[in-house]
């Protein structure tokens, strides 16, 4: 897909047929209280930094407004830490699920609305924390969805979010290398292949031309939330502050070292790979304030 055709819509009609991380799990929405209890063990059993995360946010009586809500796990966690919850999703599926959740845990919040970050549904200075996990690195117009997150914060506000890290070994080494590698490999003997995620990447390949697809951006999309996938961006604290240009550094950290796509590194102890994951993790989680001049 090329730069200039990639739109809100794309990334929405993606979402709204591929909830997020719903293949990384077995149950199945059949029985979502089951459902709900596996992606959650899931979620924070591989991503046991998200909770500490959370809790240095001091979220009790904090209005929040969430930016994409997933599964709403780190909703009702939001919740249960006693943040003043509201949340904001571009497809209808995530708004069912959430609604879904509480209705099943009895859990009370303040909104839950379908709408995009490019014009936030909310008032100025609603908010005293904006919150997203792994949202706002799919949107292609981000400068302008920063100037909604900015409306809508408080002048002492804060904005936590996590992005994909373009200084991770995920991205340095899995993507850039190694997934390029087997793909050159793989094309070759591409009528063996059986896994549909495989033949998804291959038929992409086959489309687009080898070397086309295996040139970033496009590489980049297809091999972070599926073959699919229209948009996503990886940062540093440079691309970061182009692209929230009013908002301020008060503090970064980066977590999780995606083993499921780096196995090798099952060999090394859990010390070094704790280290590895604070300095090259694929998460890249940032607290940003308001600039002075926006006070």
């Amino acid at each position: 897909m090329n730069n200039m055709k990639i739109n809100e819509k794309n990334v929405q009609n993606f979402w709204q047929h591929n909830p997020c991380g719903e293949s990384l799990i077995t149950a199945t929405n059949a029985d979502w209280e089951l459902f709900f209890k596996e992606y959650d063990a899931y979620r924070y059993s591989t991503e046991g930094h998200i909770l500490p995360e959370l809790d240095k946010l001091n979220l009790k009586e904090k209005k929040v407004l969430e930016i994409g809500i997933g599964q709403a796990a780190d909703s009702e966690k939001i919740i249960r830490r006693g943040g003043r919850w509201s949340g904001l999703d571009l497809t209808n599926e995530a708004v069912f699920r959430a609604k879904k959740r509480f209705a099943l845990k009895n859990i009370e919040y303040d909104e839950i609305k379908q709408g995009s970050a490019l014009n936030i549904p909310y008032p100025d200075n609603s908010f005293d924390i904006v919150y997203s996990h792994g949202v706002l690195h799919h949107i292609p117009e981000i400068k302008k969805a920063s100037s909604e997150i900015l409306r809508v914060l408080k002048s002492n506000g804060r904005l936590v979010i996590m992005l994909y890290n373009k200084n991770s070994l995920n991205y340095k080494l899995s993507i850039c290398l190694i997934i390029r590698l087997l793909m050159i490999g793989l094309f070759c003997g591409k009528t063996w292949i059986k896994s549909p995620l495989l033949k998804d990447h291959l038929e992409n390949a086959k489309n687009e031309g080898l070397f086309n697809y295996l040139r970033n951006p496009r590489f980049l999309y297809a091999n972070t939330d599926g073959p699919n996938n229209p948009y996503s961006k990886v940062y540093d604290k440079n691309l970061v502050k182009q692209d929230f240009p009013d908002f301020s550094f008060q503090n970064s950290h980066c977590h999780f070292l995606n083993i499921r796509h780096l196995p090798f590194l099952k060999i090394f102890p859990h010390t070094i790979l704790k280290w590895l994951a604070a300095h090259y993790g694929w998460h890249l989680w940032v607290t940003l304030k308001p600039t002075e001049k926006q006070l």
